[in-house]
C-alpha cells in the first residue's frame, strides 16, 4: 500500500485534503479511529476533496498502542502487547512478529497478515477496507516525503515557536479553556533517528544531532501535517480540538492556512435486534432501568406499609424497628430494579444489562475501548456508518450485521 505524499510536500496532490488520523494501535484500537476515518471520507465526498488518514507513526506512547481489549469466552478482557524495542522507539518501528500475530488472533480471531513486520504494517493491513473505500493512508515517516522538509522544520524551530505556544497556553488557561496538552511540560521538538525509530526530547537550545530528523511534538504536528499535505479540513475529536487551539497564532507565522475543523461524531454499534434511542444512552450507561422503561404497574416498594413505631416502645426497640424497615426497603428496592429491568428488556428487545456492557465496556463508551478491527471486518457496517455521516449528526447508533 503506497504511503507517499503523491508529490513532495503534497505539491502533486490534485485536490485539497480532508485529513484525520490517530497513533497506530494494535487492532486499530480504539474504534473511534475508525469513526474518524469514515467521517473524513464522508466529508471528502461532500466537498470533492481527498480523504487522508495520517498514520501518527512517529509518536512513541508505547502504553497507548499496546494496551487493548479483546474477547475470551464471551467476555471482554484487557491485554497488553510487549514489544522488544528500546523505550522511546516510535510506533512505526515497533516490531510485529509471529508472536504478536498469534496474540492478536487469540484476542480477535483471524487477522490479515501485516503489510510489513512492524506495528505500522499491522495497521496498514487491518485498514484495507478503508483504503478500498478511497481513504489514503499517509505516513509522515516515509523518507520520500520527510527528508525534503527537514530544512523547513529547522527554519520553524529557529522562529522560537515554543514561546508562542506558551503564551497561547496562558491565554487559553485564562479563558478557562481545556488544555489537554500543556507546552510548559511537553516538548515542542524531538530528535528522531530514521534508522532505528528512537525519538527523544530536544531542549529549546539543544542542537539536532547529525543524521536525525527534526520531529515536532503533538502541539506542532498540525503545522507539519499542512506542510506535507494541502489540508483544507481536519476531522478531530474533542481533546484534539482543544490542543489544536495552541496552534491558532502559529499558522500565520509559518505561512500556512489554518484548516477548517470538523468535529468527529461519536458512534455506537448496537447488537442486532436491540432498539435504543440516543436519548436513552445516559440511562443505559448509569444502569437506570427505570429511566429506560419504568415498570408500568405498581412496584414492590410501593406496596410496603409504613406504620410508625409505637411511642411507648423503648428507644432501643424503636431504633431496631427503623433499621429493619430500612433493610426491607432496600430489599424491595432490588425487586423494583428487577421489575424495571424486565420492562426495559421488553422495550429494547433484549437484556439492558447486556446492552450496557456492550456499549459501555468497563464503564467507558464503546468506541474508546473496543478495537477498531471489530468494525473493520464488518464491511456492511462500515457502509451503513458512512451513509449516515451527513455532517449534521454528532451521535450515531448503528446496528451491527
Amino acid at each position: 500500500m503506497a504511503m507517499d505524499g503523491s508529490g513532495s510536500g503534497g505539491r502533486g496532490v490534485p485536490r485539497p485534503v480532508v485529513a484525520t488520523g490517530q497513533q497506530i494501535g494494535a487492532g486499530w484500537s480504539p474504534a473511534l479511529s475508525v469513526a474518524k476515518a469514515l467521517a473524513a471520507l464522508a466529508e471528502a465526498r461532500r466537498t470533492g476533496a481527498e480523504a487522508v488518514y495520517w498514520l501518527a507513526d512517529e509518536d512513541h506512547d508505547r502504553t497507548e498502542v499496546a494496551a487493548v481489549v479483546g474477547t475470551r469466552d464471551g467476555r471482554r478482557i484487557r491485554h497488553r502487547f510487549r514489544f522488544e524495542a528500546p523505550e522511546g522507539t516510535a510506533t512505526g518501528w515497533l516490531p510485529w512478529t509471529g508472536r504478536h500475530q498469534a496474540e492478536a488472533e487469540s484476542l480477535w480471531g483471524p487477522c490479515p497478515a501485516p503489510a510489513e513486520p512492524t506495528l505500522r504494517g499491522h495497521a496498514l493491513a487491518l485498514g484495507e477496507p478503508l483504503w478500498r473505500r478511497g481513504l489514503r493512508p499517509f505516513s509522515p515517516t516515509d523518507p520520500a516525503v520527510r527528508a525534503p522538509i527537514q530544512a523547513v522544520l529547522e527554519g520553524w524551530r529557529a522562529l522560537d515557536l515554543e514561546a508562542d505556544l506558551l503564551r497561547q497556553a496562558e491565554r487559553l488557561e485564562a479563558e478557562g479553556a481545556p488544555l489537554p496538552l500543556d507546552p510548559r511540560t511537553q516538548a515542542a521538538w524531538f530528535a528522531l533517528d530514521p534508522a532505528t525509530g528512537r525519538r527523544r526530547r530536544l531542549e529549546p537550545r539543544e542542537s539536532l544531532p547529525p543524521g536525525r530528523w527534526l520531529s515536532p511534538g503533538a502541539a506542532l504536528r498540525p503545522l507539519m501535517q499542512s506542510l506535507l499535505l494541502p489540508v483544507e479540513a481536519a476531522v478531530l475529536g474533542p481533546a484534539e480540538r482543544a490542543y489544536w487551539r495552541l496552534c491558532e497564532p502559529l499558522w500565520e507565522r509559518v505561512g500556512l492556512p489554518a484548516p477548517r475543523i470538523v468535529a468527529r461524531p461519536s458512534v455506537f454499534v448496537l447488537p442486532p435486534g436491540l432498539g435504543l434511542e440516543a436519548g436513552q444512552l445516559s440511562h443505559l450507561r448509569d444502569g437506570d432501568w427505570a429511566g429506560l422503561a419504568p415498570w408500568p404497574g405498581g412496584t414492590a416498594s410501593a406496596r410496603l406499609p409504613v406504620p410508625e413505631p409505637d411511642p411507648a416502645w423503648p428507644e432501643a426497640i424503636r431504633k431496631r424497628y427503623a433499621a429493619e424497615l430500612d433493610r426491607t426497603r432496600t430489599r424491595l428496592g432490588r425487586l423494583d430494579r428487577r421489575l424495571h429491568r424486565e420492562s426495559a428488556a421488553a422495550a429494547l428487545g433484549g437484556d439492558p444489562e447486556g446492552l450496557r456492557q456492550a456499549l459501555f465496556p468497563f464503564g467507558r463508551p464503546q468506541e474508546r475501548v473496543v478495537p477498531g478491527l471489530e468494525w473493520l471486518r464488518d464491511e456492511a457496517l462500515l457502509d451503513r456508518i458512512l451513509d449516515r455521516l451527513d455532517g449534521r449528526t454528532d451521535l450515531l447508533l448503528v446496528e451491527a450485521t
